[in-house]
């Protein structure tokens, strides 16, 4: 018998990633806050593989925990190896990327959501969602408990509806073999929501003591490490190395032999995978001319002898997978703990949403992580992150967040998906920025910290720290700038080893550091004045000296942007009204319903043309309504 069990503001579905963010947001901005799971063992459990951050990621991370979300501190309690990817390259694609230990992080945010205020973690599965007269939301557990909430955060990962496959072999599951959300996607139908099915999968795990290291080659972390979060004074050291292996044309031979025995192949398998993390076989199939793939070997934990083995995905069957992991050097004898698998699961199309991620037709219901058709922890928290404080904000009479392109990497991940929706899972990457010179993880904090105090999550000695460092930076800016160096035999000798040019009068400490092969580390003997010895304050005053016209470039772009994200677009606008638009453009416009014509613009199958009309349609409607008023 169905029976009332509790009323929260906020309900969440799922306590993965996105879960976990969503609800402590909430919570933490005062709404009552309930997250439901399926098993409470798996609070953040990372079923694929067990790191955090990576090439874009990072900064997703990054810049969570600058408005205040907890995966980074998590990250940085619980990594086993830090390195900083990219190091090569420019600053603006420096991604962060730890390995953590799987275990520890699950039970770190398990253990923050239980001791979170005003936030209930019950193990649950919600079977069905529907809308109250009052406007309001009813969940029902599979048990018959009832719970009414104002606000409902959909947050179900690979769970909602998910079923594995391995070979010819298929079942309903979820990841980790943990049970499926069954009977929630039917309810969501009912709603009217748009739903399709996609794919991931994850590969074997392998037992340490089973593979040979010898001739691997070692990944060692770095020193000193960078933790994730501002918070992080001490980030520890690391405790394990990562080898590096490939695959062969044995390998190669093995999986084209039995190539019709994968379910991608055979027809089975009927959801999208991920187009820039594929499967082993499809990398053979797709990249047939290569003749060897990279693969990395990665610890699970310090408490389990299970190794990772990245890079090799597969749904083929489990004794195919045997045979080809077999034909890879230091794998040759290796015992496999948990075989590869796919899993396909239900995901709504983001397109139904706006940049809150609130469903534009179903208020007060929003959507975060995989069921938006992403991929990725990182992905995933950033959303519930932001699903949650709007949720939150909405309850409290407040404005919501929307965070734009220029601001973030959350803002062009969200932007992304509700503007121009997803084939495929989404992934984030650096040059799906245009502005990734602007958003740096290593200012991350500058550029969203004030909004993260703004809302309210920013604690009073967080936002101390905070500030601290900017009066830092800008004394350091301010003395590089009034801080002129002699033409001294030493200062020539350092610019002659460096090959740049010498100097015969005084020069500016800045106008050297402008000098890409110069740093503040190889002028250290001439820079007598210098006082500050924090790092990350260095760091970021030497990437904006160095940058300064780049950034100077793309500050003026963002600011002709913002331009057009002012002119906004009536939200009963009938596009198909409007003269001189095309067709396709009318059927885009209308069903992704722009907030303004920044985002518009960005819609695919609007045309500049089609940008010109509305603009001329916005200023006969102000002048319209001018009219009126006269």
């Amino acid at each position: 018998m169905k029976f009332l069990a509790g009323e929260f503001d906020v309900a969440v579905i799922g306590a993965g990633h996105a879960g976990i963010e969503a609800g402590l947001a909430s919570a933490r901005l005062g709404c009552k806050t309930g997250v439901f799971t399926i098993n409470m063992d798996a609070v953040g459990n990372c079923p694929c593989n067990p790191s955090i951050g990576g090439t874009a990621k990072g900064h997703l991370v990054r810049e969570i925990d600058a408005l205040g979300g907890e995966m980074g501190k998590a990250a940085d309690e619980c990594f086993l190896q830090s390195r900083m990817l990219n190091r090569g390259k420019g600053p603006a694609v420096h991604s962060l990327r730890a390995q953590i230990d799987r275990r520890a992080y699950s039970t770190r945010m398990k253990h923050t959501l239980e001791l979170q205020e005003g936030l209930e973690l019950r193990q649950a599965e919600i079977c069905d969602l529907e809308r109250t007269d009052d406007g309001e939301w009813l969940l029902t557990t599979r048990l018959e408990a009832q719970y009414k909430a104002k606000a409902v955060i959909l947050a179900t990962g690979t769970y909602l509806g998910g079923k594995i496959y391995v070979g010819d072999v298929s079942y309903e599951s979820g990841p980790d073999g943990m049970f499926p959300s069954k009977y929630l996607p039917d309810a969501l139908e009912k709603l009217g929501m748009i739903i399709r099915r996609f794919k991931t999968g994850t590969p074997a795990r392998v037992l340490k003591s089973s593979i040979d290291f010898t001739d691997l080659e070692e990944q060692s972390g770095d020193d000193p490490i960078v933790p994730f979060s501002y918070d992080t004074d001490e980030p520890g050291e690391n405790k394990v190395k990562c080898y590096v292996s490939w695959t062969n044309e044995r390998t190669k031979k093995v999986i084209l032999d039995n190539i019709g025995r994968s379910p991608m192949y055979s027809g089975k398998i009927e959801g999208i995978g991920p187009r820039y993390c594929p499967s082993i076989e499809d990398k053979i199939v797709r990249f047939s001319d290569k003749p060897r793939h990279q693969l990395f070997i990665e610890p699970c934990g310090l408490d389990t002898e299970e190794m990772y083995i990245q890079g090799m995905s597969s749904s083929l069957p489990e004794d195919v997978q045997l045979e080809f992991y077999h034909t890879i050097k230091g794998l040759e004898h290796c015992t496999v703990m948990r075989p590869a698998y796919a899993i396909e699961y239900f995901c709504a199309d983001p397109i139904q949403m706006n940049r809150t991620l609130e469903f534009r037709d179903l208020p007060g219901l929003y959507g975060a992580g995989q069921f938006n058709g992403s991929s990725g922890y990182e992905e995933a928290a950033a959303q519930g992150l932001i699903a949650g404080v709007n949720a939150a904000l909405k309850i409290l009479g407040k404005e919501p967040l929307m965070l734009d392109r220029a601001s973030s990497y959350i803002g062009t991940l969200i932007d992304d998906l509700v503007t121009k929706g997803c084939n495929d899972p989404y992934r984030m990457m650096t040059s799906r920025s245009e502005y990734r010179l602007i958003l740096r993880q290593d200012n991350a904090d500058t550029r969203l910290t004030p909004t993260g105090r703004k809302i309210g999550l920013i604690t009073d000695a967080r936002w101390e720290k905070f500030t601290k460092k900017q009066e830092r930076i800008s004394a350091e800016m301010e003395r590089i700038k009034t801080t002129t160096l002699s033409p001294t035999n030493e200062l020539n000798s350092i610019l002659r080893e460096k090959n740049t040019s010498e100097v015969t009068t005084g020069i500016r400490l800045i106008d050297l550091l402008k000098r890409p092969e110069l740093d503040y580390a190889c002028l250290a003997p001439v820079d007598t004045s210098r006082t500050e010895t924090d790092n990350n304050v260095l760091e970021q005053v030497e990437i904006e000296v160095k940058y300064d016209g780049y950034i100077k470039r793309q500050l003026m772009i963002i600011e002709q942007v913002r331009k057009l994200e002012t002119k906004l677009l009536p939200v009963d606008i009938d596009y198909s009204t409007i003269d001189g638009l095309r067709l396709e453009a009318r059927e885009k416009l209308g069903r992704v319903r722009p907030d303004n014509i920044g985002q518009a613009s960005r819609i695919s199958g609007v045309s500049p043309a089609d940008i010109s009309v509305l603009i001329i349609y916005l200023s006969t409607l102000k002048n319209k309504s001018k009219g009126e008023d006269v």
